[in-house]
C-alpha cells in the first residue's frame, strides 16, 4: 500500500500537540482537577507527549494513565477470535476528576465509546474530554472531540495512519487507499 497524501509531519505533529496542550490548560482553568489518559495502542504516545507539554508549559506534574479497550469493543468479534487484554495503567484515582481521553485518529467514534465504559469501569469522573490527534470524520455515533489537532476530511476507501517514533520509528500522519 502506497501513500497518497502526507497529512502532517513532524514539526505539524509538534505543532497540533503544543496547541492541545494550551487549550486543555485554558478550557480546564488550569491542570489540578485532570487526568490524561491515552488509549492504547497510539494514543499512549500522542498521551505522554502531551503531558509532557503540559508539564513544560505548566512547571508540575500531571496524573496520566493507558487504557486499554479491547474487551469494551463492539466489534470484538472482527477483531480477534481470542482478544489479548493488556491491562490498563491508571494509577491515580479517577472521581470527580475530569479525564481527557486521547487518540490518534476519530474516525466512527466506537473507540472511544468503548474508552468511555471502560473509564466508567475505573471510577465516576466529573467529566470527559476528548483530545484527538486527526478527526477524518464519517460518525456512527454522536461522538465529538474538544481537542483536535487537525480535521481532515476522508472517504471511507481511505486509510488515515498516524506513525509515532515511539511505535514506529518516525513521526508522520498519512493518507493511504485500500485496496479493494
Amino acid at each position: 500500500m502506497s501513500y497518497k497524501a502526507k497529512i502532517l509531519d513532524e514539526k505539524a505533529i509538534q505543532r497540533a500537540t503544543t496547541r492541545i496542550a494550551h487549550e486543555i490548560i485554558e478550557k480546564n482553568k488550569g491542570i489540578e482537577n485532570i487526568v490524561i489518559v491515552g488509549i492504547k495502542t497510539r494514543g499512549v504516545p500522542f498521551a505522554k507527549r502531551i503531558v509532557e507539554k503540559i508539564e513544560e508549559i505548566e512547571g508540575q506534574k500531571v496524573n496520566w494513565g493507558s487504557l486499554d479497550i479491547t474487551l469494551y469493543r463492539d466489534d470484538l468479534t472482527k477483531v480477534s477470535d481470542n482478544p489479548i487484554v493488556n491491562s490498563n495503567n491508571i494509577e491515580c484515582n479517577i472521581n470527580g476528576k475530569v479525564v481527557v481521553l486521547v487518540d490518534d485518529v476519530l474516525y466512527t467514534g466506537r473507540t472511544v465509546r468503548a474508552a468511555m465504559d471502560a473509564i466508567m469501569d475505573v471510577g465516576r469522573p466529573n467529566s470527559i474530554q476528548l483530545a484527538i490527534l486527526i478527526d477524518r470524520g464519517h460518525r456512527e455515533l454522536p461522538i465529538r472531540a474538544d481537542f483536535v489537532g487537525k480535521n481532515v476530511p476522508t472517504s471511507n476507501e481511505e486509510i488515515v495512519k498516524v506513525q509515532f517514533e515511539e511505535i514506529d520509528g518516525t513521526n508522520i500522519v498519512l493518507i493511504e487507499e485500500t485496496s479493494h
